[in-house]
C-alpha cells in the first residue's frame, strides 16, 4: 500500500484522481495491485475504430488497457469477423487511461486487464460518435437470466469459446443461463468451459479478464476457477433464480451493513501515486 501519499491526495477518493486522467502515463506498461484495487502504468489506447471493431461510449474514455489486452481484443474481433453474419465486435468498457477506480460503474477494470464485449453482432462498423453513444445493446437473457432468449445463437457460443481458449484469459463472466446453454450445446473439448463463470447482469455483454502478464511482479491474480467445467455450479445459479431460496430472518439486533466505502490513495499499491504523477 502507498506509504508516501502527497498531501493533496491524502484522505481523498482515489477515483477522483484516476477519473481525471485523460491520457496514459509515460511509463513502461505494468499492472499494479488487483483487479478491484489497482492501477495501470503505460496504458495503451485502443483505436476508436479498427478493421474489425468499434469502441463504444467514447465519452467515457475507457478504451485503454495493457498492451496484452489491446492485442487480445484485436485478435478476438478478427475471429468474430470470420463468423457468418458478423463484421467484428462492439467493444465496451476496458479501463481508464491510468486504470484505477472509476468515477462510476465498475469496481474492477482497474489494471487494464478487463474488457466488456458486446454480445450483439455489429451490422456495420462505421457508426458515428453519436451513434456509439446512443445505440442500445441487446439483451440475450430470458426469465431473469435463467435461460437464453431467441437472440442467442451458436455464434455467441463460438465467440466465447474462442475467447476462453486464449491462454491469456483467466475467466469470463456471463449470465447463468448462457453458461448452462453452452454446457448443453458443447459436444467437443469442454476444458474452456471452466473459464466461463456465471455472474449477475452480463446479458448485454460478456466480461473478459486476462491473467497477470508474465513478469508483472506487481500484479495479483485472482484465484483460479475451481476444477471441472463448472456446469453444475451454473445450473445451481439457474435453480436459485427459478426457485429462490428463502431468506433467513434478519436479526433485529444485528448492526446495519456499512455502506460501501470508496478507496483512498493510501489503500492502493504504492506505485499508483507514481502512475498519477507521471507525465
Amino acid at each position: 500500500m502507498a506509504q508516501n501519499v502527497p498531501a493533496n491526495m491524502q484522505g481523498k477518493e482515489a477515483k477522483q484522481f484516476f477519473g481525471a486522467a485523460n491520457v496514459g502515463s509515460r511509463q513502461g506498461a505494468a499492472p499494479f495491485g488487483s483487479y478491484a484495487k489497482g492501477c495501470m502504468a503505460g496504458g495503451m489506447q485502443l483505436p476508436q475504430t479498427g478493421p474489425t471493431w468499434q469502441a463504444m461510449r467514447l465519452s467515457r474514455n475507457r478504451n485503454w488497457g495493457h498492451p496484452q489486452l489491446i492485442d487480445f481484443v484485436a485478435q478476438l474481433s478478427a475471429k468474430a469477423a470470420r463468423m457468418p453474419g458478423w463484421q467484428g465486435l462492439f467493444l465496451g468498457d476496458m479501463s481508464q487511461p491510468r486504470g484505477g477506480p472509476m468515477l462510476s460503474g465498475h469496481r474492477s477494470h482497474q489494471m487494464g486487464l478487463d474488457a466488456d464485449i458486446w454480445l450483439m453482432a455489429p451490422s456495420r462498423l462505421n457508426l458515428s460518435i453519436r451513434e456509439r453513444e446512443n445505440l442500445s445493446a441487446v439483451s440475450m437473457r430470458r426469465a431473469n437470466g435463467a435461460f437464453v432468449n431467441s437472440r442467442w445463437t451458436r455464434a455467441q457460443h463460438e465467440l466465447l469459446k474462442a475467447a476462453a481458449s486464449d491462454p491469456r484469459v483467466a475467466r469470463i463472466f456471463i449470465f447463468p443461463g448462457a453458461k448452462v446453454q453452452m454446457c448443453k450445446d458443447e459436444t467437443g473439448n469442454r476444458d474452456w468451459l471452466r473459464k466461463i463463470r456465471p455472474w449477475w447482469g452480463h446479458h448485454y455483454h460478456f466480461h473478459v479478464r486476462l491473467a497477470c502478464p508474465s513478469g508483472a511482479t506487481g500484479c495479483v491474480n485472482q484465484a483460479p476457477p475451481p476444477p471441472g467445467d463448472g456446469c453444475a455450479d451454473a445450473q445451481q445459479w439457474v435453480n436459485n433464480i427459478l426457485n429462490p431460496p428463502k431468506a433467513k430472518p434478519r436479526d433485529p439486533n444485528a448492526p446495519k451493513p456499512k455502506p460501501r466505502r470508496e478507496l483512498t490513495m493510501a489503500e492502493l499499491p504504492q506505485q499508483c501515486v507514481g502512475v498519477l504523477q507521471s507525465q
